[in-house]
């Protein structure tokens, strides 16, 4: 029997579906690839957290982090931007000191400065939700193909270079473009699952329905 030829970037899974590949196989990370990865967020904690989780993943893989995330949730208040943004350095230390997290000063105290940072930006928009769709890119913006060398060979994009460049205008760090073009993948401001991915269709169904906020 010769074996099935899947398109480059394509898995496909013990149910018989296809999905994009980065998952591996993972059973938790296949789960968060067909529930959560690209499927369109308006909580602002939600947001909030996803940003944060981003910007810990830098250098590091994803799983990693999503394996330590409820470790982050408890450690960062479950993400309630309010709360974070009262932490001083007895909490810089508290969490320096939690093996559950990554321990990594910088990427610590980054997310205090942007839980501060992200109440400014609802109290100019009304929400973190608000002001982020509003960089939402046109789909004449977005590729005419998404396949595996499309999503490659672009880590980044016009739209998170503007998202990235206004927050960091704002005051928030570990926000370079690919950090948030992730966050914009993550929060389904774009759909970047591939042709092909079972979950691709299921995302711009949610997305069609989606209320924009603001």
């Amino acid at each position: 029997m010769i074996a099935e030829e899947l398109p480059k970037g394509l898995l496909r899974g013990e149910d018989g579906r296809c999905r994009c590949w980065w998952h591996g196989g993972e059973p938790f990370y296949q789960a968060y690839h067909d529930r959560e990865w690209g499927r369109p967020v308006a909580d602002d904690r939600r947001l909030f957290e996803k940003i944060v989780l981003e910007g810990f993943q830098s250098g590091l893989s994803w799983l990693t982090i999503l394996r330590k995330r409820e470790n982050f949730r408890a450690a960062f208040a479950q993400f309630d931007a309010a709360t974070v943004a009262a932490f001083g350095p007895a909490d810089v230390e508290r969490l320096l000191a939690d093996a559950g997290i990554v321990r990594h000063r910088g990427k610590i105290e980054s997310t205090i400065n942007n839980a501060r940072r992200a109440l400014a930006v609802t109290e100019a928009f009304g929400s973190l939700a608000a002001y982020v769709w509003r960089f939402e890119p046109d789909a004449s913006a977005r590729p005419s193909r998404f396949d595996h060398a499309t999503l490659t060979a672009n880590p980044t994009s016009a739209a998170s270079k503007a998202l990235s460049k206004d927050l960091k205008a704002r005051g928030w760090s570990f926000v370079g473009p690919t950090t948030v073009y992730a966050f914009m993948q993550a929060m389904g401001m774009v759909n970047d699952h591939l042709e092909g991915c079972f979950v691709r269709d299921e995302c711009e169904a949610d997305r069609a329905v989606f209320v924009r906020p603001g």
